[in-house]
């Protein structure tokens, strides 16, 4: 084995939904890129987990990978990101995309959440659950989840305007996905703030449920 070789490659054909959903749409190139990027990403959390985040270097996790520092940094800028990106978001769109024509989009947006979050739980909830606590106790992380680029609000963003078949966003559009990465934000934080105890597919059918009811008598 090469240093540029991870020590953990998952198998050809995955048995894990989570897997097969995000390998879908990828070439063979692509599938292996994943990969080594899942398997940094899983030796940085079990050091992070185990001497701290800020005690650990980027130079390490790479050793555990078995990669280079300069392969990591292809993947990931900073060891910041790390933690703030993932690879949910194409199917994530991919998903809202094929909601029905017409739904009305916070339907459209609770449906799709609730479902990938549900086997999430199943199948990675722990590693869930530990990239959320470190955006919860890590100051840094918490300030970059509201920058430019890390927050969900761009997501639902894009899909809505797609959805319009526009170019660019109306105001109407800019507001709407705001308040909902704004919103569903605030209940993974809230979950990984009580350690995980409460259903976060629970919190977020009730961070919507608000938003469709126009915060009635909050």
């Amino acid at each position: 084995m090469t240093p540029e070789q991870p020590n953990a490659i998952l198998p050809d054909a995955p048995t894990n939904p989570v897997q097969a959903l995000l390998e879908a749409p990828l070439s063979l190139r692509e599938r292996k890129k994943l990969k080594t990027r899942q398997t940094v990403r899983r030796e940085a959390y079990r050091l992070f987990v185990e001497q701290g985040y800020e005690n650990t270097t980027v130079e390490q996790i790479a050793a555990a990978a078995e990669v280079s520092p300069s392969t990591f940094f292809r993947y990931f800028a900073t060891k910041e990101d790390l933690v703030l990106t993932d690879e949910y978001d194409p199917a994530m769109i991919a998903s809202l995309m094929a909601r029905p024509a017409g739904e009305p989009f916070l339907r459209s947006c609770r449906e799709t959440l609730i479902g990938l979050i549900r086997t999430l739980l199943q199948h990675e909830r722990q590693e869930l659950l530990t990239r959320m606590r470190l955006v919860t106790q890590v100051p840094a992380l918490r300030a970059g989840l509201f920058r430019i680029g890390n927050s969900p609000h761009e997501l639902y963003l894009d899909v809505l305007t797609r959805r319009a078949g526009l170019d660019e966003p109306t105001y109407d559009m800019r507001v709407t996905a705001a308040a909902i990465g704004a919103a569903t934000t605030e209940a993974v934080l809230q979950w990984a703030a009580g350690d995980g105890r409460e259903d976060i597919a629970d919190l977020v059918d009730r961070t919507f449920a608000l938003l469709e009811s126009g915060f009635a008598g909050v």
